[in-house]
């Protein structure tokens, strides 16, 4: 049985129990041990696919095509592990799980429960998940206290109970705010945490304290002393400034020291060797040159919904000693006030991925005015989408060209589902019923085939590339002659040539123009970046250098 690691999260949520437990899954990583991470979230949902992103923030896709929480682009950013659909597991899915046997009789009539057939089910798909691993950290979504959350703890509590401290540890995360009138660090809410930990059957072994500056001696021992939790198993979780300093932060407290002791992992664990992390981190502080992004999306007020987007733009900036500034952009404002307005101070522009036609007229407007200032462009998903339309009406003279997730009338459908487009007659079907949200999309890792000579074969070095989707609607294939010979260069296609993955504008036309119906953000890392996001962030340093030597030279003149 692989060792478990249970994280749970006391007094307030949004404390980073996510980034905690990928930081420590770092650590022990890198004393050499095979780690996995899970993700175990309270909602019903079956999968966060079809949640809004005002309400979830980013859906992550792994490899398998599985949609899950955003902290699984944490635990894969944080250690080399790739995880699948059995890594994130929702009360959903475990109910799902649970009903469709029973409908098939597997309980043989019994009688249905919380205890033991759901707990059994959660225990389960536990054991699927991280079986084969020196060590496995599983993070339990929501606060302790909530009532969603009370089957994943009992399961955890009984598999406590079943496997012994030498197979299965608690790790708590809670507060202790600084009150600013009293001017002290309070410490009565972790010990109510860990009162209701207690009341229903689980004793942390480790206290992760999150506050705004280190503990001193004194709280840690009183947090100690009431909680019944060892001294130095209470870690001071402080307010850092990047996320990658928090794994060399935790070591510095011994924090895989007393998981290692207390999992008997000794015999497998060397010291931690974290070079790679503190390059990260010596890269993030000391960069030689700044440039700023502009990131055209529709829900820049919630940020979340573009967490992996964000990182993999700091890791391209990272692989240069670049620090990389956003300039998150509604697209709406450009719609309505222009882009010229919103765009003419920035280095680079990117337009990710969307669902709707709300604010789909902004990022085409983006992708026209990056093609016709020489701005570098980098289109997403819907990115990409924005700028095979804006292409196909102002340079190749399709007039009302649009996608139909837009516009089911567009005289020019060069964006459409497959079964528009691609029919036994070669004849494009117009489909008036709508397709099910949560069924049609192409998800999950797929190889593409990228044309020799082009930006992307020589940022990718190589003509076989797999990157993960997460789209329902395609470029075109009517259209593909008509946009070639218009000048737009098709650069990747799917590995069987049937779909367009990348487009791109010749060089001798535009510095730095290409877009990816994928999403490489997910496949992006600190330690490696991305190198579409490496060569992004290169061109915008370029664009910036030439356009600082054309204001030397007006100034001059």
């Amino acid at each position: 049985m692989t060792p478990l690691i249970f994280v749970t999260g006391g007094v307030v949520s949004s404390l980073g129990k996510g980034i905690a437990a990928a930081s420590l899954a770092a650590i022990l990583e890198a004393r050499g041990l095979r780690v996995t991470m899970m993700k175990l979230d309270p909602y019903i949902n079956v999968d966060p696919g079809t949640m809004s992103p005002f309400q979830h923030g980013e859906v992550y896709v792994t490899d398998d095509g599985a949609e899950t929480d955003l902290d699984l682009g944490h635990y894969e950013r944080f250690v080399r592990t790739r995880l699948s659909r059995r890594n994130s597991i929702t009360t959903g899915r475990i109910y799902e799980n649970v009903i469709r046997k029973e409908r098939r009789g597997d309980y043989l009539g019994a009688t249905v429960q919380v205890i033991p057939h759901i707990t059994d089910e959660i225990k389960r798909c536990i054991d699927e998940a991280t079986a084969g691993f020196d060590v496995a950290l599983v993070e339990i979504g929501g606060t302790v206290g909530d009532i969603e959350s009370l089957p994943f703890l009992e399961a955890i509590r009984q598999i406590r109970t079943e496997r012994g401290a030498e197979k299965a540890i608690f790790m708590h995360l809670t507060l202790v705010p600084f009150i600013a009138a009293a001017g002290e660090l309070k410490t009565k809410p972790t010990q109510h945490s860990v009162k209701e930990l207690r009341s229903i059957g689980i004793q942390p072994d480790i206290l992760l304290c999150r506050s705004e500056q280190p503990l001193p001696d004194v709280e840690r021992r009183k947090i100690a002393l009431f909680t019944n939790v060892p001294e130095n198993a209470v870690i001071s979780a402080i307010d850092l400034d990047n996320i990658y300093k928090i794994p060399g932060w935790l070591h510095a407290q011994g924090l895989d020291q007393i998981v290692v002791d207390r999992l008997k992992l000794a015999d497998k664990a060397r010291p931690a060797e974290l070079s790679e992390w503190n390059a990260v981190v010596d890269a993030m502080e000391h960069p030689v040159d700044e440039v700023a992004i502009a990131v055209v999306g529709k829900y820049v007020d919630h940020q979340d919904a573009y967490k992996s987007l964000a990182e993999a733009l700091k890791h391209g900036g990272l692989r240069q000693r670049t620090r990389v500034r956003l300039k998150w952009i509604e697209s709406q404002d450009i719609e309505r006030e222009g882009a010229a307005k919103w765009l003419s101070d920035v280095h680079g522009i990117l337009v990710p991925g969307g669902f709707g036609d709300r604010g789909f007229e902004g990022k085409v407007a983006a992708a026209q005015y990056a093609r016709e200032h020489g701005v570098p462009y980098f289109g997403i998903c819907y990115g990409m989408q924005a700028a095979v339309v804006e292409y196909a009406r102002n340079v190749a003279g399709l007039s009302g060209a649009n996608s139909t997730e837009n516009d089911r009338n567009t005289p020019h459908p060069v964006i459409g589902l497959i079964t528009e487009w691609r029919t036994a007659t070669g004849e494009i079907e117009r489909r008036s019923e709508a397709s099910d949200l949560g069924g049609t999309m192409r998800l999950g890792l797929q190889e593409q085939r990228i044309k020799a000579g082009t930006l992307a074969r020589e940022l990718y070095g190589r003509e076989v590339v797999g990157e993960r989707h997460r789209h329902r609607y395609e470029f075109n294939n009517r259209y593909l002659a008509t946009l070639e010979d218009a000048g737009l260069v098709i650069s990747a296609k799917s590995i069987d040539e049937t779909l367009v993955e990348m487009i791109e504008l010749p060089r001798s036309r535009h510095p730095w123009f290409l877009a990816c119906q994928a999403h490489p953000e997910f496949l992006s890392t600190p330690r490696d970046g991305h190198p579409l996001f490496v060569g992004f962030v290169r061109a915008a340093r370029e664009h910036k250098a030439q356009a600082g030597g054309r204001l030397l030279k007006e100034a001059k003149a």
